[in-house]
């Protein structure tokens, strides 16, 4: 059963093209037209909803500002909510997710995310969630062994040890610092640890918490303009609860109200609420009162109140705007007194909590180091076997996992990619050996085996089958519809084969005239005729018997 789907694709003044409505399927989508036709528009909205920061030369010429929005449908949206929650942003309302981004010529760009204003990197971070790309230049990252071992970490599922273990390579590191630090540091002179104490103890008598400097910092407001508060809330005062107040006036109309109740009883309700609307003024003029008399400052409270808030305003001068910074600071200046006493000792205890960590480091790189050996196994039986209907009959595919003496970033392993096309021939590294329709072919066989794993719903592949062709051509189709089985693929292709594996087709088609250029996109599935022309073409003519019947046959 399918979980998600890209439903629709509204672009709007995004390159060449004007305006399009895409309403999409499930499955393997196949993007194809004349080479120059604009064929990447689409898959430019779609990385421009993904979050990937792109200029103002995107914008259609003559137009004003570019816009693509899209309805993402999910089955389950509990994954993507928890994202969303993350970013501060509204949920998914009966699965649905709306994206929306803008940029324009004379305006902010604006993205919205299920109608709320957001970030750019918030589009990006949600992008990561629910589409993937893989593109022309993608298979030369084969080349380097770091992308390798991302890879085959993607295929081992190391995501989450590889983030502890990097917690705690981060707090080793730091560890070891310390410790370097400590033994080149001087030994601090007696006027140094009385200058650090003398700021510790500063800081301390101002006692700064957040609700502390808050309360300071609204009393001394009072105390700069305690006259005109003075002044304003007497006239409150008077004007509400004084001889001539609103109050007194509303008093005498107290007692006609109530004499017309006595009349009629009807009235009795809205005497009443005149009552009340009296008290409510009396008790608010009262009020007033009260804050007109806690406007006084005696002259040793308005002194203090002033001293506290220069030696507050020093601080910040001195350590920082908010009160964690400087807490911070005061933190620092503490330990560095503290290690003076005993530096030897502070060097053993930072030594022995890093020995620590090192061995418990050494426990989780152990760990990942042997799931990628596991992996490795399993993604090059994988892999070989896809190879094999890819054009290479006798290709040996080797993951070769080296231990390294130190701890790294990435573990005490890692991994280099060893290919042989033909028989005969020793494995070498990739970027030796391998040609461009070799990698391009090697990299489908990765991802296809990877895909099986990969949670991203959205594939979209630029030009995957570059530089293969004939059979090859039609078990990478096949590939690609597989892939469709279990994620919504897109695939820009120049191959008929790959193009008529594919559940629905999408065509682009690009019009001249002399004041301007547009690009088209509309589906031709539904029409089987539209679909072999196509075809047709792309076999090298449209109005021969033999492409038109090649194209039918391909197609059935």
């Amino acid at each position: 059963m399918w979980s998600f789907m890209l439903q629709y694709l509204h672009i709007k003044n995004l390159a060449v093209m004007s305006e399009a409505v895409l309403e999409f399927e499930e499955g393997f989508a196949a993007v194809t037209g004349e080479t120059g036709a604009g064929k990447s528009v689409l898959l430019g909205a779609l990385s421009f909803l993904s979050g990937a920061r792109v200029d103002k030369t995107i914008i259609r010429a003559g137009a004003d500002a570019c816009e693509v929005e899209a309805g993402l449908f999910f089955k389950d949206s509990s994954p993507v909510d928890t994202i969303l929650e993350s970013l501060e942003l509204p949920l998914c309302d009966q699965g649905s997710l709306i994206l929306r981004r803008i940029i324009s010529h004379r305006k902010m760009p604006r993205v919205q995310v299920n109608g709320a204003l957001t970030t750019l990197s918030n589009l990006a971070a949600l992008g990561e969630s629910w589409i993937d790309f893989h593109g022309p230049g993608e298979p030369q990252k084969l080349f380097q062994e770091r992308w390798q071992r991302e890879l085959l970490d993607s295929f081992a599922k190391n995501g989450v040890q590889l983030e502890a273990y990097r917690s705690d390579y981060g707090r080793w590191r730091q560890l070891l610092a310390e410790v370097e630090s400590l033994r080149g540091r001087k030994q601090l002179g007696p006027d140094e640890v009385a200058f650090l104490q003398t700021q510790i103890d500063l800081i301390d008598r101002a006692g700064l918490s957040e609700s502390a400097v808050e309360k300071l910092e609204r009393d001394f407001q009072r105390l700069s303009r305690s006259q005109e508060l003075l002044e304003l809330t007497a006239r409150l005062e008077s004007g509400l609860i004084a001889e001539e107040g609103v109050s007194t006036r509303l008093g005498s109309l107290l007692g006609e109200a109530r004499e017309l109740a006595s009349v009629d009883t009807e009235a009795m309700p809205l005497a009443e609420r005149l009552e009340s609307v009296i008290l409510e003024i009396e008790d608010l003029g009262s009020e007033f009162a009260s804050m007109k008399n806690s406007c006084h400052f005696n002259e040793e409270a308005a002194t203090g109140l002033e001293e506290k808030m220069e030696n507050w305003l020093g601080l910040k001068r001195k350590y920082g705007p908010e009160v964690q910074s400087v807490l911070g600071r005061r933190e620092s200046m503490a330990r560095k007194i503290a290690a003076q006493g005993d530096v030897a000792g502070s060097i053993a205890g930072l030594e022995d909590e890093a020995e620590a960590l090192r061995k418990k480091l050494g426990g989780k790189a152990e760990k990942i180091a042997a799931k990628r050996s596991r992996a490795a196994e399993k993604l090059v039986t994988g892999a070989s076997r896809l190879l094999k209907s890819l054009g290479f009959k006798k290709a040996n595919l080797q993951i070769e996992i080296r231990r390294e003496t130190e701890l790294r970033e990435h573990g005490d392993s890692s991994c280099q990619f060893l290919f042989a096309p033909s028989a005969g021939q020793d494995p070498l590294p990739l970027r030796k050996i391998a040609s461009s329709g070799e990698i391009a072919r090697l990299m489908l066989a990765l991802k296809a085996i990877l895909a099986q794993a990969d949670t991203t719903p959205v594939l979209v592949f630029d030009e995957v089958d570059s530089n293969v062709g004939g059979e090859i051509a039609v078990a990478v189709g096949e590939k690609l519809a597989e892939l469709g089985k279990r994620h919504q693929v897109f695939c820009v292709t120049h191959l008929p084969q790959v193009a008529a594996k594919a559940s629905s087709h999408w065509l682009v088609e690009k019009t001249e005239s002399r004041a301007e250029t547009s690009v088209s996109i509309e589906a031709i599935h539904s029409e089987l005729a539209n679909r072999q022309v196509e075809l047709a073409r792309m076999l090298g003519d449209r109005t021969s018997k033999r492409a038109m019947a090649h194209a039918a046959e391909l197609l059935s």
